[in-house]
């Protein structure tokens, strides 16, 4: 038996488009959008940045855990996960069981072009702000990171490149996609 779709999870790679395509695809679907990260943010009253660099990355890796948690019980929910929640596997498990899992997938060179002058993405701070940041710099640490999170990613329900493909016909895409897996499982 199928399992019945009431989340959807946008993954990926930082910069790849979940917090941009995921409020319009959940006004497209009707479904209420929420970005993980921002939650965790307004709950904490600190930026992800300040996070890492007050209380550490395990910290924000528990929060993330525990309001994924709780959002996995919603339904009509479009949630806009953070590049590295995926990568855990408890959280895996819970993506899994939940929803249906969309990889918005992008090519090094395209998340340098987006993240190169983002001073708000922890793992880059340190380039952006650096006296003459160097673009195999940035291509070196993306690679390392995608290295260590895209076999998390690959094993998404539906995988869409977001490098060439304008926002507007990147969500009717999925979204026909997922109306079909939607109408499919009822």
């Amino acid at each position: 038996m199928e399992k019945e779709i009431k989340i959807i999870y946008l993954t990926g790679f930082m910069t790849s488009g979940k917090s941009t395509i995921g409020p319009i695809l959940a006004n497209v679907l009707g479904w209420e959008f929420k970005d993980l990260d921002q939650v965790i943010e307004e709950n904490e009253k600190k930026s992800v940045v300040q996070i890492f660099e007050t209380d550490g990355e395990e910290h924000f890796r528990k929060l993330e855990h525990d309001f994924l948690a709780q959002f996995s019980k919603d339904e009509s929910l479009v949630l806009s996960l953070g590049g590295g929640t995926m990568a855990f596997d408890r959280n895996l498990t819970i993506l899994k069981n939940s929803g249906l899992i969309v990889y918005l997938k992008s090519s090094p060179n395209m998340i340098y072009q987006r993240i190169k002058n983002k001073i708000d993405r922890p793992i880059f701070r340190d380039l952006v702000l650096s006296e003459n940041p160097q673009p195999h710099q940035f291509i070196e640490r993306i690679e390392k990171y995608l290295s260590k999170r895209e076999p998390y990613y690959l094993q998404a329900d539906i995988h869409i490149d977001t490098d060439h493909t304008n926002i507007g016909i990147t969500v009717d895409k999925l979204a026909k996609i997922i109306n079909r897996e939607l109408n499919a499982n009822n």
